[in-house]
């Protein structure tokens, strides 16, 4: 019973852990990356589809992305939701594909950028917790069925504990590794 709390809060703590990193995968940092574009939505016959499904997009040169739509009659729509987005990106569109020149962040960017970085992480390790007092309520719940005994209790919630703080060190390093990133010149 325990082992299958513990294995249901891992998975939890995994996913939420990898939605971490997706989303850091989408926060500029001065270098081109298709990822940028993840969470612009674009006007697609009426339906809001990301900019990945309506063309292909590349980085031909470390500060720069071409998006090459599918159908030119997109050029306009893709153009529209890039400047519509709060990447502060200025489109150039030749009638064939859209080049997005990604300009060196200021220094008083890359410290905003740290303080959204430090904000996600702290709500990502408040995630975590969360995680962990759901599983001690469960096994104290088990506990008061006199399903397990208070030795196995005992036992459970520091695996839990174990596991916390296991995945608030990987939220820690992961968020570490995008600062170092994003104040990397």
């Amino acid at each position: 019973m325990i082992a299958g709390i513990k294995k249901a809060t891992e998975d939890k703590m995994k996913k939420s852990l990898d939605a971490l990193r997706k989303e850091y995968q989408s926060i500029r940092t001065g270098r081109a990356n298709p990822a940028l574009l993840d969470k612009v939505l674009v006007d697609y016959y009426g339906t809001p589809t990301p900019v990945n499904q309506v063309g292909n997009i590349s980085a031909p040169e470390p500060r720069l992305l071409v998006i090459q739509p599918w159908s030119k009659s997109d050029l306009a729509a893709i153009e529209k939701a890039i400047l519509k987005s709060d990447l502060g990106l200025t489109p150039s569109n030749d009638g064939q594909v859209i080049r997005l020149a990604i300009p060196a962040l200021t220094q008083e960017r890359r410290a905003d950028l740290v303080k959204t970085t430090k904000k996600r992480a702290e709500e990502y390790r408040v995630i975590m917790r969360n995680f962990r007092r759901d599983a001690n309520e469960e096994i104290k719940a088990l506990l008061k069925e006199n399903s397990i005994s208070e030795d196995e209790s005992k036992r459970g919630q520091e695996e839990i504990q174990k596991l916390t703080d296991k995945y608030i060190k990987e939220v820690d390093a992961t968020a570490e590794r995008k600062e170092e990133e994003i104040m990397e010149i």
